[in-house]
């Protein structure tokens, strides 16, 4: 019996009661749903659209725990909500404020009277438009035909999962295949007493209606480095705690690129440290008591708002996976997937931050999620490809990468069989403005031996993200270092920079691009 005509047959019980009751049975179990996602961020409804439209009956729980602080948020996952769009939007913020504060008057703009920042203008603008994103995909879901269920949901067995909405109110449902697609959320310091009664992290700040003021920022993740850029790019007093290096797991020049060029641009940096304390005092400010490991001393401070950005943990569990035999990372806590996302279970499958071994990005988990629903529907075998994902930090200098860092090339092809290519260059519109360019800087890994196939490539600069993404196209192509050096650039862009490359690391020449 087709699905469509299956789900007339169901009772619902009174309100959000959708356990459904079928009118028979035979020996081939039937299910409610065809696939049923546990997760409305970016991987979870890309495949729950994907699914639908190849004609599968779909249904999506999705709920947002509070935060420790109470912030709550809409459909759309930690991207739409407190990840991507928001910082993205707030990065941009800080930019503006730069370029009209330091920027504008050498390219002849008269700029009269003091320039201010307002952050509950800019925080209303950018939370109404994640509103409006939230609404666009809860229209997008009926379209396409999608049930939309605001639950928190967990597993019953490998066939069944129990709702539970804010009422505390139960329903159940059954899906042929169940995908988990919950993701992760901010970690506070278990070690640190009043963190987590005093601080905040990423899920708060995106949705604060007032200023955090003086704040700092514990961590050096990209989003920390993130965070704490656009504030120091507003106008707000920002300091960075690193307990050992930033944007680990990232080539480390680039990194300390980045990381020069925030301290340069007023962003305070307290190096090898670690948090001990967070008392509020009754002025309600925040004293935070930190040990310095390099000069063994405790130091202090006052902030208005600390901020934790010490990773991220994930959504697991409240799911009851190990009930239905779903293997977990004992030490991540996170979902152990084959190359098909398939789990331990073989209808029940993980998409997103929840995987183990997956990049914690969005659109790997978009891809991943669209390919795994045209294979559910037998539409498609293709898996989902993670090599070579393209991704970009949105620091005040931005720094666009893809490939290997020059650290993991040398790991596995060794030193002396790989060749860097290297420049640093000026922006155009770095120069009338006369704005320091030092950190600006590109970097291209490739095999030492002919054909000289380009393993990684690295990018701080304006508009990284833009300039990285053209070039990821290149790795999917298995691209060499000629093919790049006959490519013609557009001038005059940064971009092009990367096809003049000529000086190698190796030969100790002088980097620095001159002329045009």
């Amino acid at each position: 019996m087709a699905a469509s005509l299956w789900r007339h047959k169901h009772r619902l019980k009174p309100f959000f009661h959708l356990a459904f009751q079928l009118s028979s049975r035979n020996i081939t179990r039937r299910f409610d749903y065809d696939l049923v996602v546990i997760g409305g961020g970016s991987g979870g409804l890309a495949c729950s659209k994907e699914a639908a439209q190849l004609g599968q009956s779909v249904a999506v729980l999705d709920y947002v725990e509070p935060s420790e602080r109470g912030t709550t948020w809409g459909i759309g996952g930690t991207c739409v909500n407190v990840g991507c769009i928001p910082k993205k939007l707030m990065h941009q913020a800080a930019l503006l404020g730069t370029a009209l504060k330091n920027d504008s008057k050498k390219y002849g703009w008269q700029v009269s009277g003091s320039v201010s920042h307002d952050w509950t203008s800019m925080a209303g603008s950018v939370q109404n438009y994640v509103k409006s994103l939230n609404w666009g995909h809860r229209v997008q879901l009926q379209d396409k035909k999608v049930k939309y269920l605001n639950m928190k949901g967990s597993l019953l067995d490998p066939h069944t999962i129990r709702g539970l909405n804010t009422r505390g109110q139960e329903a159940t449902v059954t899906a042929r295949n169940i995908v988990i697609a919950t993701g992760g959320r901010p970690k506070y310091p278990t070690h640190v007493p009043g963190a987590r009664q005093h601080g905040i992290t990423s899920d708060d700040l995106f949705w604060l209606k007032e200023s955090p003021g003086k704040t700092l920022v514990v961590g050096a993740s990209y989003v920390a480095l993130e965070c704490a850029g656009f504030l120091t790019g507003i106008g707000l007093d920002a300091t960075v705690m690193v307990r050992s290096v930033a944007l680990r797991g990232f080539d480390q020049q680039m990194s300390r690129l980045v990381t020069d060029h925030m301290e340069a641009h007023g962003t305070r940096f307290c190096w090898s440290c670690v948090p001990e304390k967070v008392e509020k005092l009754p002025s309600g400010l925040l004293q935070v008591t930190w040990r310095d490991t390099r000069r063994q001393e405790e130091r202090q401070d006052t902030f208005s708002s600390v901020l934790w950005a010490v990773g991220r943990a994930p959504e697991s569990t409240t799911l009851n996976l190990q009930h239905v035999g779903v293997q977990l990372n004992t030490d991540t806590g996170k979902i152990i997937v084959g190359e098909d996302e398939q789990t331990s279970v073989p209808n029940i499958y993980a998409i997103g931050d929840i995987a183990q071994g997956r990049p914690e990005l969005t659109p790997t988990a978009i891809k991943a999620g669209k390919l795994l629903a045209r294979r559910l529907a037998g539409h498609s075998e293709q898996l989902m490809n993670y090599d070579n994902v393209p991704t970009t930090v949105f620091t005040p200098l931005e720094y666009g990468c893809v490939g290997l860092s020059e650290e993991e090339a040398e790991r596995r092809y060794g030193s002396d069989n790989i060749e860097i290519f290297h420049a640093f260059y000026k922006p155009l519109e770095f120069t009338i403005a006369e704005k320091d360019a030092s950190q600006c800087y590109i970097k291209v890994v490739c095999e030492r031996t002919e054909p000289q196939r380009v393993l990684g490539l690295h990018f701080t600069g304006p508009n990284a993200g833009e300039v990285t993404q053209g070039f990821a196209l290149g790795f999917q192509c298995g691209f060499t270092f000629s093919q790049l050096c006959d490519t013609v650039g557009i001038h005059p862009t940064c971009a092009e920079e990367l096809t003049k490359l000529h000086i190698t690391k190796r030969s100790g020449l002088d980097a620095t691009v001159t002329g045009c």
